[in-house]
């Protein structure tokens, strides 16, 4: 894109002082074009019919010319998906998912169920599923738990929840998957209090892997039901990746709301005064308490406790029942 017009070669000749109506009109239309140029996918031409229109005075008519482009943009993405096949639907939409792109989020609600049995797992909606897990919106980790299950051909009913039950106990080796994926089945409303049952028993297996995995499918159901067995794992698991990974569940991964996550904090800070939480445990204590709040300080119990103290008690969610130390 070529540079706009200088101001000042405008008036070149013109030993008339620009206005300060002029200066802040031409400080529109730089902002203007400051921000077309950080629009994905904007042509050229869109961008000669802004600046045309900012020459020319037009605000409105520059404003129209912004956002039009920009709607039909998307309006041609999405009609462009309906000569898609189900694969590419479900990548393209996932991947404008991700970029918070409107209308995708309802329309992977729409046609999941179509999808299911027609969906191969390829390396690439792997990917996209793992970006997805990642996003901050809860909606985007929501669609990516849709796409997941279609692309597995798991139905959201009783009956796969009793199928992968029987395949965890079955399998081990499919165990990971099958526990992550049962969470997933709670999340979206397929018996949540059953498949909490089933990951709490899977939680305190003999095997570390299977447990591993079960603290993944609580972060993944996201229920309040979820929150005390993950704290629970966090506090007294024998494995420190079982510890680790049920503080990550506790903090950052999974389905919990903010507040449900806010909501442990209490819990967190009690483990600080037991000494005999070993240092890892103690350092993912802090780790996840910077997470959950966003405060930065540092690894110091008493500077925890005092701004915990201090904090506005109208902002604390009420906290669940406390876990009990051995």
């Amino acid at each position: 894109m070529a540079a706009p017009h200088n101001p000042q070669n405008l008036h070149k000749g013109d030993s008339r002082p620009l206005t300060l109506s002029i200066l802040r009109w031409y400080a529109l239309a730089f902002l203007v074009l400051a921000v077309l140029s950080g629009l994905a996918g904007f042509e050229l031409g869109h961008l000669k019919a802004v600046w045309a229109a900012l020459r020319a005075g037009d605000l409105a008519k520059a404003s129209a010319a912004v956002s039009q482009p920009t709607a039909d943009a998307v309006n041609a993405e999405f009609a462009e998906l309906t000569r898609m096949t189900p694969q590419q639907q479900a990548e393209q939409l996932l991947a404008l998912a991700i970029r918070r792109q409107q209308g995708s989020l309802d329309l992977i609600g729409q046609n999941a169920e179509s999808w299911r049995g027609r969906l191969q797992n390829t390396d690439r909606l792997f990917d996209l599923v793992l970006t997805a897990l990642k996003s901050e919106d809860l909606r985007v980790r929501g669609a990516a738990i849709e796409v997941d299950l279609a692309a597995n051909n798991l139905s959201k009913s009783p009956r796969t929840v009793a199928r992968l039950v029987k395949l965890i106990r079955k399998d081990p080796a499919e165990r990971p998957f099958g526990l992550w994926r049962l969470g997933a089945l709670g999340n979206r409303g397929v018996q949540p209090k059953l498949v909490l049952t089933y990951l709490l028993a899977f939680a305190r297996d003999r095997d570390e892997q299977t447990r591993f995995w079960a603290v993944e499918g609580l972060a993944m159901l996201g229920t309040d039901g979820a929150v005390d067995p993950l704290l629970d794992r966090f506090a007294h698991d024998p494995s420190p990746r079982v510890r680790q990974r049920a503080a990550v569940g506790i903090a950052e991964s999974g389905m919990l709301t903010h507040q449900q996550r806010f909501a442990a904090v209490p819990d967190l800070l009690n483990f600080l005064d037991d000494d005999a939480l070993d240092s890892d445990t103690r350092g993912w204590v802090y780790g996840a308490l910077r997470l959950i709040t966003g405060e930065v300080l540092g690894n110091n119990a008493q500077a925890w406790q005092q701004w915990w103290a201090h904090h506005d008690s109208n902002q604390k969610p009420r906290s669940p029942k406390g876990v009990l130390f051995a």
